[in-house]
């Protein structure tokens, strides 16, 4: 239970209680339900209709909000996972494979958290080793050389940062993966579909098309990070996240993204079946509209988007 979100759960455990007693004392209470219900409705509308930036970030980060491997076995169908980069080893924070999205044949990258504390542990919590890096380049040079579109799902709090990946050439890689994603002749579509922070996001983030879930968060630093490094102190990460601008409505209107994907009620992890239609049905849609351009056409037409990014001025 989020923090914001306790006034919701306690009203409706007043609803389920109700209908409890109800039912084991025989009596009828569906004109209470029925007016506690509409109060429910209503604070939800109001809860979720203008949610601040911490507030989203809280939703990014919610246990049980769908990962790359629920959306693979919701969005799409025979997906078959592929292992190694062959260099070093396997890493589990990156998954990647073949799969069909609609009845179309794709490649897929993602970044995979764990469900619960143990899997995370396994997972890295989603932050890759140089050996991830290399497995999702592995993945792209796969769709190209099979003509097949690129799909990237994003959800990491960043490239591991530890002494080990550094020594084995973690920064490297993250632009390698960068320079990969950039030079593919193929349609590429990325989507946020939790965290996506830094480098260790942006490394498969370079597609034709960008879309964000409507309660995924995008930056190039975590609000906690930037607090401390700012005001010295991480709890400042409420005034930090604001100051980011990292929600989907944020970097739509900055042109960071290219299509805010709806999620349920209350967030994807409310309604994992429904989110994963969404999300299905927005990436089908992108690709669609990749459909028909030749190599140096999507090539072009990738770079130009980033290009546009940002303000600048020249001398």
């Amino acid at each position: 239970m989020l923090e914001f979100e306790k006034p919701i759960n306690e009203l409706q455990a007043r609803i389920q209680e109700l209908e409890r007693s109800a039912l084991e004392q025989n009596l009828d209470v569906s004109g209470e339900v029925f007016a506690l219900s509409r109060r429910l409705q209503l604070l939800k509308s109001d809860t979720y209709r203008d949610l601040s930036a911490w507030q989203r970030v809280q939703l990014a980060r919610a246990p049980g909000r769908p990962t790359s491997l629920d959306y693979l076995s919701l969005a799409f169908t025979e997906f078959n996972e592929m292992h190694g980069d062959r260099a070093f080893g396997d890493d589990p924070a990156i998954v990647i494979g073949l799969a069909r999205l609609q009845g179309r044949a794709v490649v897929v990258v993602g970044q995979q958290k764990g469900r619960d504390t143990k899997e995370n542990i396994a997972r890295n919590f989603g932050m890759a080793n140089p050996e991830g890096f290399r497995k999702a380049m592995r993945a792209m040079d796969l769709a190209e050389r099979f003509h097949l579109p690129l799909v990237t799902l994003i959800d990491t709090p960043g490239g591991y940062p530890g002494v080990v990946a550094e020594e084995r050439g973690q920064a490297w890689l993250i632009a390698q993966s960068i320079e990969r994603m950039t030079r593919l002749e193929v349609p590429a579509v990325s989507v946020v579909i939790g965290e996506g922070g830094s480098g260790g996001a942006l490394a498969i983030g370079v597609g034709n098309r960008v879309l964000m879930q409507e309660n995924a968060v995008y930056s190039v630093i975590s609000p906690e990070s930037c607090a401390a490094i700012l005001w010295r102190d991480a709890k400042e990460a409420e005034k930090a996240a604001a100051a980011l601008r990292l929600t989907s409505s944020d970097l739509l209107a900055l042109g960071v993204v290219d299509h805010v994907i709806a999620e349920p009620d209350g967030g994807a992890h409310h309604d994992a079946t429904e989110a994963a239609r969404l999300l299905g049905e927005a990436i089908a849609c992108a690709l669609k509209e990749l459909d028909g351009q030749t190599g140096a056409e999507l090539l072009n037409g990738r770079a130009a988007r980033f290009r546009r990014m940002g303000v600048f001025t020249e001398r």
